[in-house]
């Protein structure tokens, strides 16, 4: 049947003669052949079977498929007549089909190339917005890790000014209570409050990583805390016993006997403070892997505000010496961390980390230690080798100056050491919280972020210290000598400063990762196998003296900072993410009370 054809003709039939219905059944038959539109130009919907392969107009080169709708010009329309009327219409479309079926190919071949030309660009439009977020991202961090940072260096400075002012205050008393004032802090710095302090920061890696973990583990936060007053008060209880006799122990070491006697006296008024300072340190790390840094900012300020008014009235108000220095240390110590612990407990801020006391901090001590030890080992090492220059310095021909020089250059280097110390606490929670949240990219791209940060520093310092060389030993002494040597020994200084701003923050990248015991080894071989026998044989066997000895401090400083700059550079970062989600995921098991409260 002609379907539509047949209606066609009978309306035409009616309206048209004889001569001109040959015209009108070829057109029909185009239409029902699905050759061309409509004569007048109307869209039609052309029909093809199910069965039936799908053609190509001769008008158009889109496929004659059901369901499309097209329009064809008139000229096309008039070809497709005179092919009606010459009944030729097959035999031309046959060709145009054969002409088209060799294009075909040309075609395909041009529309790959089309395909590939627009992966190209989408390719290259893909890169410069990945460049472009990869930069955001660093922003980003490198913002977060300045926010970070920045209160953290200011926490370090405060607290560690206090012994200072107390000292400052000492010093207006006399020679020998200052230098007895100055030998006891020294100890006690050395054998207390820098163990504690390498204790405490197991929390480091503990904490930062739970915390990165989510929600569902912030519970932990707490159970650390608790766990490392636990153990930072039981290392307490031995270390009493160096401040209650720390006059027989520098009697042993050849000091002074008045000396003794007045160091022992402070040492003994100063007992307090190791207490105060078991609890601030847990407290200081547990708010500092949460990034809650500006309070501590704050307290610490406002601690040492109170300190130097309390200073004044123990020391001269109520008479009591150089003792009142001693006690005024302790009880800012006190009053630091009993703030900072109560902001923490009652400000809200922490209402997920601290759920309350539990049992569970005497549980499984043994992988707290594990991280705690090496960490305690790894930042003593460090330290200890500077005590070691100074009783090297006490050796050497002229031991007045050289120790003079080198109180004023460790001075310096302490003082430099407080910006990649709060840039090294901002890498250890960032690195620990994207390890914990399974991010090891995050955490290495945090990594370079930071060294970059800590080396453009480096760089400032060093090249201020250079150029103030001259200038810089009149800020800590009046005596000429004393200066010029300053002045001979900065250029080590610099250097000094410039790995410091490298090995700083990759020592913080360190005790994020948990790389505490690692980080013990290289200190060691750095320092002890390195470091003090280079200082030893540079001073006395090639006699530079007190450039020596800093000339052997850079040789270690120098292999430690290769060491930790190889380590990191071939770190497997999704390793790390694996270690750090099973330490997690273990202590979540062991806390099975913790999980359900």
């Amino acid at each position: 049947m002609l379907g539509k054809g047949d209606n066609c003709i009978q309306e035409i039939h009616r309206s048209t003669s004889e001569s001109n219905f040959l015209f009108v059944v070829g057109i029909c038959v185009l239409v029902e052949e699905g050759i061309m539109s409509s004569p007048i130009g109307i869209p039609t919907l052309t029909r093809v079977a199910s069965s039936r392969q799908v053609i190509m107009s001769p008008a158009s080169s889109f496929p004659s498929r059901g369901g499309y709708y097209r329009t064809h010009s008139l000229t096309e329309d008039q070809q497709a007549y005179s092919l009606a009327r010459s009944g030729s219409y097959k035999s031309q479309y046959a060709a145009d089909r054969a002409a088209e079926s060799v294009s075909e190919p040309l075609l395909a071949s041009n529309e790959k190339e089309v395909d590939l030309e627009a992966t190209k660009l989408e390719n290259s439009v893909s890169r410069t917005r990945l460049n472009e977020s990869e930069k955001w991202s660093l922003q980003k961090e490198a913002r977060r890790q300045c926010m970070l940072a920045g209160p953290m260096v200011c926490v370090n400075v405060l607290q560690y000014s206090i012994t200072v002012v107390s000292v400052a205050f000492v010093g207006h008393l006399g020679q020998l209570e200052l230098a007895s004032a100055s030998i006891a802090t020294s100890l006690a710095g050395v054998l207390g409050y820098y163990v504690l302090l390498g204790l405490g920061s197991a929390l480091e890696t503990l904490c930062g990583q739970a915390y990165g973990a989510g929600p569902q583990h912030y519970h932990l936060l707490g159970v650390y805390l608790q766990r490392a007053l636990v153990v930072l008060y039981i290392a307490c209880i031995p270390i009493s016993f160096i401040f209650l006799y720390m006059e027989n122990l520098l009697l042993l070491l050849g000091q002074s006997p008045d000396i003794c006697e007045k160091a022992g006296e402070y040492a003994l008024f100063l007992l307090p403070s190791l207490y105060g300072y078991a609890l601030l340190q847990p407290v200081v790390k547990f708010l500092q892997t949460q990034s809650v840094v500006l309070p501590m900012m704050i307290c610490s300020a406002f601690t040492l505000g109170l300190h130097v008014g309390i200073s004044y009235v123990l020391i001269y108000v109520l008479e009591l010496g150089f003792r009142g220095a001693a006690m005024a240390t302790s009880l800012s110590f006190w009053l630091n961390a009993i703030s900072l612990t109560l902001y923490a407990r009652f400000s809200g801020v922490c209402g997920d980390t601290w759920k309350g006391f539990s049992k569970d901090a005497f549980v499984d001590l043994r992988e707290f230690l594990s991280l705690a030890i090496p960490s305690c080992i790894m930042i003593c090492l460090e330290y200890w080798c500077f005590e070691i220059l100074v009783i090297l310095a006490g050796l050497l021909p002229n031991p007045e100056l050289e120790l003079a020089t080198l109180s004023v250059c460790l001075s310096t280097t302490s003082l430099n050491y407080m910006i990649p110390f709060g840039l090294s606490a901002a890498a250890s929670t960032r690195v620990a919280n994207e390890l914990g949240g399974a991010n090891g990219q995050a955490a290495k791209r945090a990594v370079w972020v930071v060294m970059g940060l800590s080396s453009m520093q480096a760089i400032v310092i060093s090249s201020l210290l250079l150029v103030f060389r001259h200038q810089w030993g009149w800020l800590f002494s009046s005596d000429t000598e004393v200066v010029n040597s300053v002045s001979a020994i900065m250029p080590f200084l610099c250097c000094i400063a410039l790995l410091d701003g490298i090995q700083g923050v990759l020592s913080g990248v360190a005790r994020g990762c948990g790389w505490q015991e690692l980080g013990a080894y290289v200190n060691l071989g750095a320092f002890y196998g390195v470091g003090v026998p280079m200082a030893a044989v540079l001073a006395f066997v090639f006699h530079l003296s007190g450039m020596g000895l800093f000339a052997g401090l850079i040789c270690g400083l120098g292999v430690q900072t290769l060491i930790l700059v190889y380590i990191t550079m071939h770190t497997d970062w999704n390793k790390q993410v694996e270690l750090a989600t099973s330490r997690v995921e273990e202590d979540e098991i062991s806390y099975p009370e913790a999980i359900e409260k």
